[in-house]
C-alpha cells in the first residue's frame, strides 16, 4: 500500500496528518518544528518524523502533502517532482503563473499526479448546485457571487487573495466550465504594507457570465456564502450557518410590453 509523507503539520497541515492516519496512509511527517515534531513522534509512534527533506530517508516515500506557507510551495514541488514523487499541494499553487506553468509542464513529463488542494470542488453543496445547474433548474447562468469573511487568521506571507480566494476561483471555473477572459481585483492593506487585507475581484467569463469573489480577514463576523443567479431562479448556500442549508428560490424576471 501507498504510504503518504506530509510536509508541514501546522494549523492545516496537521488535518492532513489526521485524515490520512485513519485512512491507514500515514507513512511520514516533516516539519521544522522541533516542537512538533516531538508531539507527532508521541501521537503517531509508529510514522516516520523529519525535521527537512534533506534528512535521509525523508525522499523515500511515492507521494507527498504539501502543507506549508505558499511562499515555499514552488521549491519543495519542484525537488518532489524531479525526484519522481507524486504530490497534493495546498493552495495556491504557487505565488505565480510562470513557477507554477513549470511544475504543471514537468509532471506531465514524467507523468506524475500534480494537484492543487482545492477541497470545494468536493463538497456536496458545491456538487448539488452544479448538478442543479446542469439540469437548468435556474435557467441560464448569468451571475455569481462569493463572499469569504472572517476576522483573522492575518497572514505574513501571502495577502487574503491568495488566501481565501483560490477555493472561490476554483468553484467558480467549475460551476461555469470556463476560465474568466478578464479579471479585476482591487484590495486595501491596512495591517502591514504590500499585504493586502480586503480584495473585492471581478471576473467576466464566456457566455456572459459574471462572479465577484469578496474576501477578508477584516471582517466583524465569519460569512461563506455563496450566491448564483439565473434567469428562472436563484441558489444560495452559507457553509458558516448552523444549518448548511442550500436554498432555491423560484425568481426571474418576466419582461411586460
Amino acid at each position: 500500500m501507498t504510504k503518504i509523507c506530509v510536509i508541514g503539520a501546522g494549523n492545516w497541515g496537521k488535518n492532513h496528518v489526521k485524515t490520512l492516519f485513519e485512512l491507514g496512509l500515514l507513512g511520514g511527517v516533516i516539519d521544522a518544528n522541533a516542537s512538533r515534531r516531538l508531539d507527532l513522534q508521541n501521537d503517531y509512534p509508529n510514522i516516520q518524523v523529519f525535521g527537512s527533506l534533506e534528512e535521509p530517508g525523508a525522499l523515500n516515500f511515492s507521494a507527498y502533502t504539501v502543507a506549508v506557507p505558499a511562499e515555499f510551495h514552488y521549491d519543495i514541488t519542484l525537488k518532489l517532482l524531479q525526484n519522481d514523487k507524486h504530490v497534493l499541494v495546498e493552495k495556491p499553487l504557487t505565488l505565480d503563473v510562470n513557477t507554477s506553468s513549470t511544475l504543471v509542464n514537468l509532471a506531465k513529463k514524467k507523468k506524475l499526479v500534480l494537484m492543487t488542494g482545492h477541497l470545494l470542488l468536493f463538497h456536496p453543496a458545491i456538487r448539488k448546485i452544479k448538478a442543479l445547474i446542469n439540469e437548468n433548474k435556474i435557467g441560464k447562468l448569468q451571475y455569481i457571487y462569493s463572499n469569504r469573511l472572517n476576522l483573522g487568521t492575518v497572514r505574513k506571507e501571502e495577502n487574503s487573495l491568495w488566501n481565501f480566494a483560490p477555493h472561490d476561483i476554483s468553484v467558480l471555473n467549475y460551476l461555469t466550465d470556463a476560465f474568466p477572459h478578464k479579471v479585476d481585483s482591487n484590495g486595501g492593506a491596512f495591517l502591514q504594507p504590500h499585504i493586502h487585507d480586503t480584495t473585492m475581484t471581478n471576473l467576466a467569463y464566456p457566455n456572459n457570465i459574471v462572479a465577484h469573489i469578496f474576501v477578508s480577514w477584516l471582517h466583524p463576523f465569519k460569512e461563506h456564502r455563496l450566491v448564483i443567479i439565473g434567469s428562472k431562479g436563484m441558489l444560495s448556500y452559507e457553509d458558516s450557518s448552523a444549518d448548511k442549508v442550500l436554498k432555491f428560490y423560484e425568481k426571474g424576471i418576466d419582461w411586460i410590453n
